[in-house]
Order: C-alpha cells, then sequence, then structure tokens
C-alpha cells in the first residue's frame, strides 16, 4: 500500500523584510515569505511517478577488428607479375612471385604487402607466386594502384604467438601515403624527409613507431609547419628494406599504426 500526503490547510507567516530580487524571475515565482504546509497522510493506494529514469548509453567509436599483427621487418622482396582487373570483373588483383612468404602458406592467410594487409586468394608454390585482392578501399588509401609488372615490393607473413617481435606492431592498415622530398647522407646514414597530409602528420611523434612500406621505422623530428616528418635508415638495414631509396620522389605507404597513435594521446598529457 503507497501513502499519498493531501494539503488539508495553508497559512503564512508574513516576514517584514525587503524583497530579493529573484534570479531566475522569467522562469518561476519565488515567494518572499515563509509558507509552512499542514500535511495530513491519506491511506490510499495510489502510485505516484515523478520522473522515469533512462539507461545510459554511451556512443562508442566502431574499431577497426585486428586480424593479423606484422612486426615490420620484410621478410623478402617480392616482384609483381600482374596487376589489374580480376578474371570474372568483380574487383582487382595482383599476383606476386615470392619463395619465403609460401612456405606454409593456406589460402586465407595475411601477408602484408608492401605494408597493406591483404589475403591471399590464389598460390601455387610451384610457379612459385601468390594472388591477393584489392578493394577499391585499398586502392585508395595506398599507392598500389601505381605498381606494375615488374615492380618489387616488401613482404611480411602475419606473426604466430611464438614468432619474435623483431620490430613493433603493425596491423597493415595503411592511412595514407606521403611523398619523400630529401635525402641527405650524414657518414654511414641516411636522412629522409616525407611530406604528408595534415590530417595524418597530427598523429606522428617523435621517437614514435611508423611503418613506411611495412618497414619499421622511428621518427626523429616532425616539422608542422613543412608538413613532414622525418626518419634514419643506416647501413645496418638489410638490402630489403633499404630499396626505398631509390623512390624518390615516389609515394609510398606510411601506415603509423597503433604505437604512433598512441604515443598521439600520451603526448597530451
Amino acid at each position: 500500500m503507497a501513502i499519498a500526503f493531501s494539503i488539508t490547510s495553508l497559512y503564512r507567516i508574513p516576514k517584514p523584510s525587503l524583497p530579493k530580487t529573484p534570479i531566475f524571475s522569467n522562469l518561476v515565482h519565488i515567494p518572499t515569505t515563509k509558507t509552512h504546509l499542514r500535511i495530513t497522510p491519506s491511506l490510499t493506494s495510489t502510485s505516484l511517478s515523478l520522473f522515469t529514469t533512462l539507461p545510459i548509453t554511451k556512443c562508442r567509436p566502431r574499431s577497426t577488428t585486428i586480424r593479423s599483427l606484422f612486426t615490420g621487418i620484410v621478410e623478402e622482396l617480392g616482384e609483381v607479375k600482374q596487376l589489374g582487373a580480376s578474371a570474372d570483373g568483380g574487383g582487382f588483383d595482383m599476383k606476386i612471385g615470392a619463395k619465403i612468404v609460401l612456405e606454409g602458406v593456406h589460402l586465407g592467410d595475411s601477408i602484408a604487402v608492401n605494408g597493406t594487409c591483404l589475403t591471399v586468394t590464389e598460390f601455387d608454390t610451384q610457379l612459385e607466386d601468390f594472388t591477393v585482392g584489392l578493394s577499391p578501399e585499398t586502392l585508395r588509401k595506398t599507392s598500389l594502384i601505381e605498381l606494375k609488372s615488374g615492380s618489387l615490393v616488401n613482404l611480411e607473413r602475419a606473426v604466430q604467438p611464438t614468432s619474435r617481435m623483431g620490430g613493433h606492431f603493425v596491423q597493415g592498415h595503411v592511412d595514407g601515403t606521403g611523398e619523400i622530398v630529401s635525402m641527405e647522407a650524414e657518414e654511414d646514414s641516411l636522412w629522409i624527409k616525407v611530406k604528408t597530409a595534415k590530417s595524418l602528420l597530427k598523429y606522428i611523434v617523435p621517437k614514435g613507431f611508423i611503418a613506411v612500406d611495412g618497414t619499421s621505422l622511428t621518427v626523429v623530428d616532425v616539422f608542422d609547419d613543412e608538413d613532414c616528418f622525418n626518419f634514419i635508415m643506416w647501413r645496418g638495414f638489410s638490402v630489403v628494406d633499404l630499396w626505398i631509396l631509390s623512390k624518390l620522389h615516389d609515394s609510398f605507404e606510411d601506415g603509423f599504426g597503433i604505437e604512433a597513435m598512441e604515443m598521439k594521446h600520451f603526448s597530451n598529457y
């Protein structure tokens, strides 16, 4: 049984004081005298609903599912054999010649091609090649469309739980492209400066990780006024990694992964 209250009488006690100007005079009337309410309980079965509490909901951004991870340590150079529309006309395919990444390969496996995570749709271990499909979004975000027969590409298989993490975690989800604007030699090192879009540069921080064509690198400096960042490559890099040095003024994928974005957030505190 619910107890409802009813007002049976009302009287006011005047207060000899100057009235105060109510703050919300346009919204409610605030009395300038004390008001006493004499209340008598009434035992009636009445239910009173003042307001309804709605469940709290959070709007969370949709996150990209991580199916595979890479290290940014290139395993071998592959050679593009064929690039164009698929035979059924329903997509865009690329056939690549390779050896190492075909060891133990299965249909549906993920292989990073110039840092872009792609799925194996066909392979032939005797002919030593495999085929991957390229979606319209992949063609928009990367420079893979600019490749041609005979082009060299960096290849890396997805890591396994028992693999050594030689570089840094690379998702293979390319964020955009950049252009090499300068290269300067210093002893046995080479400074490379890259220009990219402002929308991407804000996520790049000094000493942060970045994958360039699938190669794990460390950002040295960021030049906000030039929309550029730079990194160093030195003689210790393998020939597999150094092929990028011949691509002056060419586009390349600067697919910086989760570390660069996480470090950007850390720098805000």
